[in-house]
């Protein structure tokens, strides 16, 4: 851990580009931020593709002190360009989409030739993109950096998980799925979308060294998921090739037990517990209260507070246990007028990746 001679983490943050307004360059870096502009096969509403620009202008109004962790501004973050190829893809590739939905609500179907170039193109280029990403995490694993994904949809965290899926395969090692958000996001390539936001975990668990996954504050899924995560703990039928088991912690289920006296530390405890030793930790802020993340895609009343989230995570590096990864999804901004100078959202989404790059470090023994 080193910074410049004459960086000072309580003064006034430089309007320098990075984040945090901290001074460090990619190869100075221990972890590394890729910003993926992308909202192409959002459901419900967009905005989440301007979410990584918005996070970094908001992030220099952060103070850089955490009370868990000592000097942690010393690891040294920085983030990726965020590509204006991709931003220009994705505003095409968005107005298909629609098109697409709506010829969906209007009674057509996936197949009709109508839509049919859509569909090979959207689906085409958002494999383009998980290469994209799993290529620029592989360039700096390779370096013995850190590295999270900055949604952008949910979808955008697949190559990460490739890159990772590749490197523990070829060491004879798996790891383990932290998902928390709103939605299981276990449906097979929804409305037609292969790489949709609400297939990603569907995709996820198909990869060959994924051996567990746990969603935790699910509180919007149907019914074909809810059994689907019933029937991933049974032995396959024969012929069928096994994919992970998922374990699901709802938000309702939360709730109904610390209703019932249970505490938040005891209901982590169950848990990390479902978790192996390496943990990937796929965030979508609309687990979230809706008050923290208005503007997401799809919000869902109900949900986890700020902290919640963040004593979950920091008792998982307490348990041991070695976050290996992380992406953080759906931080939309909304329409930011004149007189404010960030969004909320933005504000949130920016706090949560400082504390879990911090907790990603603790846990690799590099805090």
């Amino acid at each position: 851990m080193s910074t410049p001679v004459n960086f000072d983490p309580s003064a006034i943050a430089a309007l320098n580009g990075n984040l945090y307004g901290l001074p460090f360059s990619l190869d100075q870096a221990a972890a590394v931020v890729i910003p993926v502009p992308w909202d192409v096969t959002v459901s419900y509403r967009d905005g989440a593709h301007d979410g990584p620009q918005k996070m970094l202008d908001a992030s220099v109004q952060m103070d850089l002190f955490d009370e868990d962790i000592k000097d942690c501004y010393k690891l040294g973050i920085a983030m990726e360009p965020i590509s204006k190829e991709w931003q220009r893809k994705n505003k095409a590739l968005r107005a298909k989409a629609v098109k697409c939905l709506d010829h969906l609500a209007n009674g057509g179907a996936v197949g009709d030739k109508k839509v049919a170039g859509h569909y090979a193109e959207i689906n085409s280029e958002c494999e383009k993109l998980n290469q994209y990403i799993q290529k620029i995490a592989k360039k700096h694993f390779d370096s013995g950096k850190m590295v999270c994904v900055l949604g952008g949809e949910h979808s955008v965290s697949l190559g990460l998980i490739r890159e990772l899926n590749e490197r523990y395969a070829q060491a004879k090692k798996s790891f383990s799925i932290l998902h928390i958000d709103a939605h299981a996001d276990l449906r097979n390539a929804y409305e037609g979308f292969t790489y949709s936001h609400a297939s990603i975990m569907n995709n996820a668990r198909r990869l060959s060294q994924v051996e567990k996954m746990t969603v935790v504050a699910i509180r919007d899924y149907c019914q074909d998921e809810s059994e689907l995560i019933a029937n991933s703990r049974t032995k396959p039928v024969d012929g069928q090739k096994r994919f992970c088991p998922v374990a699901a912690f709802s938000d309702r289920e939360i709730k109904y037990s610390q209703y019932q006296g249970n505490t938040w530390q005891w209901l982590c405890k169950k848990i990390v517990g479902s978790l192996g030793k390496d943990v990937y930790i796929s965030y979508d802020i609309d687990a979230l209260d809706p008050s923290l993340c208005p503007h997401t895609g799809t919000p869902v009343p109900g949900g986890l507070d700020y902290e919640q989230v963040m004593y979950l995570v920091k008792m998982l590096v307490e348990s041991g246990k070695r976050i290996i990864g992380f992406d953080l999804s759906e931080v939309a901004p909304g329409v930011i007028v004149p007189s404010d100078m960030h969004s909320w959202d933005a504000v949130v989404g920016m706090r949560s990746l400082y504390r879990l790059i911090n907790y990603m470090a603790q846990s690799q023994k590099r805090l």
